[in-house]
């Protein structure tokens, strides 16, 4: 029997250069805020011409894990920014086609948790802030009443001080403010509904109450279904990136 193979998979050097970088990044050889060392050096170092480094730079900079010092033209490891993150999931997201069911169901299981675990670590300043949403929820704008209601579940989720919970949600909370236009547009009660809904969960929070916490925002998500059903909107169609 004659075995066949599958022909080698090229790699160019630059990204063999910056996976070497992002290891050490990663595994903290290299810390946030530290200096890279000049082009030249690194070129030295791995054996490669200066524009291959740079080409790795350059793709480490785009995915934020290095960033050019200001006023300075060596590179400085840097965190990626957590919108940043989660955009480049929420564009994936909407690329395999997810529908407005698909990010419902989400929200529907992870911001009930995600409510409960800010009643027990929610902090004044998480407080006002949550507060500060809340006043802002009956814009005659459909557009900034969606906005809205998307910060509120965002400052749910600082208010847990968990960058994982933070992190999980907020590629969800980008694809939720195009859908919900549309319900806050041609649902009278939508406005009205969401700003009790954020009262309650609020106060759930500050009082500390973890089952209440979470049965409001159980509600609440809910209580989106019922807007997409009042509106018209095919739960199957595909999200906005």
């Amino acid at each position: 029997m004659r075995v066949e193979f599958e022909p080698v998979e090229f790699e160019p050097a630059y990204r063999k250069v910056a996976a070497a970088l992002l290891e050490r990044i990663t595994d903290r050889t290299l810390s946030a805020g530290e200096r890279l060392p000049p082009e030249l050096e690194l070129a030295r170092q791995f054996g490669v011409n200066r524009s291959t480094v740079r080409e790795a730079l350059r793709e480490l900079e785009s995915a934020g894990m290095v960033r050019r010092q200001r006023g300075s033209k060596l590179m400085m490891v840097s965190r990626p920014e957590r919108d940043a993150l989660a955009e480049g999931v929420s564009r994936a997201l909407a690329l395999h086609d997810v529908s407005i069911r698909d990010v419902w169901e989400g929200l529907s299981i992870l911001e009930p948790p995600i409510a409960e675990a800010a009643a027990r670590a929610r902090r004044s300043a998480d407080l006002a802030a949550l507060e500060a949403t809340i006043g802002r929820a009956m814009p005659r704008s459909a557009g900034a009443a969606a906005a809205q209601a998307a910060e509120f579940f965002r400052d749910v989720g600082e208010a847990t001080h968990s960058r994982v919970l933070m992190l999980a949600h907020e590629p969800l909370l980008q694809l939720l403010a195009p859908s919900l236009r549309r319900v806050i547009d041609e649902v009278a009660a939508a406005r009205a509904r969401i700003a009790t809904a954020q009262r309650r969960i609020l106060a759930a929070i500050r009082a500390g109450d973890v089952a209440d916490a979470r049965s409001w925002t159980e509600k609440h998500i809910r209580d989106y279904r019922r807007g997409f059903d009042l509106a018209g909107i095919d739960l199957g169609n595909r999200v906005e990136g």
